[in-house]
């Protein structure tokens, strides 16, 4: 059985991803921050389905804390499935923060940084050594990469802008391993993200309106995506950016 770890697993997207993964027969390892009884909700949805799964705290601001990570990663591993490596890697996890660039502070940035940034290539560097040859690895970025349709998310926009260049370069450089890396840039989609309640009737019909199949995206739409992502049928895709937005600003 392949083995899939996807950062951020508790809801939203990740919440999709983890739940499409395992149901296409790969195991499960999801991580939380905060809201441990969402991730082992998840996990046991998992399980009650007849799928594998098991849920670790991280918190990706922390990069002191990546070989603590990295040890109870393995333990998992081979209490859950018998072996200490992994195949497959979505660096999912992240926080959502709206700040216009003259108001944004330093510690709002370094927030970022450290979130979207700094911790997931780090963690990804952390992790290369328990990953077997020819994984995967998915970095989430957003489709604020390329357009600008709001105002708010100039940084948190850069930092996944910084993680699309290094998806072309972890592609390169361990390449020697049979190792893809791609990027999913996903477009306005309606999870807690957005809010705590979602996003409002009114901005679902504005942002229909932006993109060319007419709604705004669903979790589903992603978990759908990276599921096949992670599944022979894309090998031969490396070192892209794949843009999921229902074709936003086209």
């Amino acid at each position: 059985m392949k083995i899939a770890l996807i950062t951020g697993g508790s809801r939203g997207l990740g919440k999709s991803m983890a739940t499409h993964v395992a149901a296409r027969g790969t195991g499960v390892v999801l991580t939380y921050n905060s809201h441990p009884e969402e991730a082992e909700a998840v996990a046991a949805g998992i399980k009650k389905a007849g799928g594998k799964a098991a849920a670790l705290k991280l918190n990706i601001a922390d990069t002191t804390t990546f070989d603590d990570f990295a040890k109870d990663l393995q333990a998992t591993l081979q209490k859950e499935w018998g072996r200490q490596t992994f195949d497959y890697l979505v660096n999912n996890a992240g926080t959502a923060q709206r700040t216009p660039i003259k108001d944004t502070t330093e510690e709002q940035f370094d927030q970022l940084l450290q979130v979207h940034c700094k911790g997931p290539f780090f963690l990804t560097q952390k992790l290369m050594s328990v990953m077997e040859d020819g994984g995967h690895i998915i970095n989430i970025s957003s489709g604020l990469t390329r357009f600008t349709n709001t105002a708010g998310v100039a940084t948190y926009a850069a930092m996944k802008g910084a993680m699309e260049v290094y998806t072309m370069y972890f592609a390169r450089e361990y390449a020697h391993r049979k190792i893809r890396v791609n990027t999913v840039a996903p477009g306005a989609i309606d999870t807690q993200f957005a809010g705590p309640n979602g996003r409002s009737e009114e901005q679902k019909k504005m942002l229909a309106d932006m993109t060319a199949l007419g709604r705004c995206g669903e979790a589903d739409d992603i978990g759908l995506l990276v599921a096949g992502l992670l599944s022979e049928d894309s090998r031969w895709v490396n070192a892209q950016r794949i843009e999921a937005s229902g074709g936003m600003h086209i």
